[in-house]
């Protein structure tokens, strides 16, 4: 039974060494992965704007901020650690400051002005018909008559829309929504996307070293204390014999 719990011991230390070596690949890996995510941050060069209290501010408003952020915690529920929105390191390289400066690229699309003309032949119902009026911005508003030779124009609010809250069949929303979400729009935010993924997975990498460096602890103590506690131990010395004592012999 002895040399049984030391063999166990013995093999709990040989797992918990090949714990302690995955961990040091899977660390090697995730300072690899951290290296190249920090190089691609540093060679884009976009900060975060902080003032002198180390607020964020966006165009210098720190109301502006605020409203940006409640959008990504509340609206997107993105959990934001303070942990990653360090001022005195505001170089975009965490998935809290790229899920913010994702919501600031949004927010200033979505909530934005835009100037759309429209010509004749594009004031038109899905059939082709010629429309006498259009929702733009949500009123109706008449069509021109005579239609200007140089094209109708007018201005389009992007009320917080996204790609897919555009109406195609209304001419107005057709031609605002690629005006609004331009192909660099969405070049910014699935590169901004990529990096949160990034900056998450690695996280998750250096939790999962931690598991396995852990593991590898535990088995090496347990194989480690039954090696010992089956070890062998000296013979407990006996207590000596008691002396016997000669029978007293009765006075009287």
């Amino acid at each position: 039974m002895t040399q049984r719990l030391r063999l166990v011991g013995i093999m709990l230390m040989v797992f918990g060494l090949v714990f302690f070596g995955g961990s040091a690949v899977a660390f090697s890996m995730y300072q690899d992965g951290a290296h190249s995510l920090q190089s691609f941050s540093e060679v884009q060069g976009v900060e975060l704007d902080y003032n002198d209290q180390g607020q964020l501010v966006d165009r210098g408003d720190t109301a502006a901020a605020e409203g940006i952020m409640a959008m990504l915690e509340t609206e997107w529920g993105y959990p934001v650690s303070d942990r990653e929105m360090d001022p005195n390191d505001p170089l975009v390289n965490t998935a809290s400051e790229y899920m913010y400066q994702m919501a600031v690229v949004t927010h200033h699309v979505i909530d934005g002005t835009y100037e759309v003309t429209l010509t004749e032949d594009q004031v038109v119902d899905a059939d082709g018909n010629a429309l006498t009026e259009l929702a733009v911005n949500g009123e109706t508003v008449p069509v021109p008559d005579p239609f200007p030779a140089d094209g109708w124009t007018f201005e389009v609010n992007g009320d917080g829309r996204y790609w897919n809250d555009f109406d195609r069949t209304n001419p107005a929303d057709a031609a605002a929504r690629p005006m609004i979400w331009t192909g660099t729009v969405h070049g910014l935010v699935g590169e901004l996307g990529v990096g949160t993924v990034t900056a998450s997975a690695l996280k998750l990498a250096l939790g999962f070293t931690a598991l396995l460096a852990g593991l590898g602890a535990i088995n090496l103590l347990t194989g480690a204390g039954l090696f010992w506690a089956a070890g062998p131990r000296k013979a407990a010395e006996l207590p000596a014999a008691p002396v016997e004592q000669p029978e007293l012999e009765r006075i009287g």
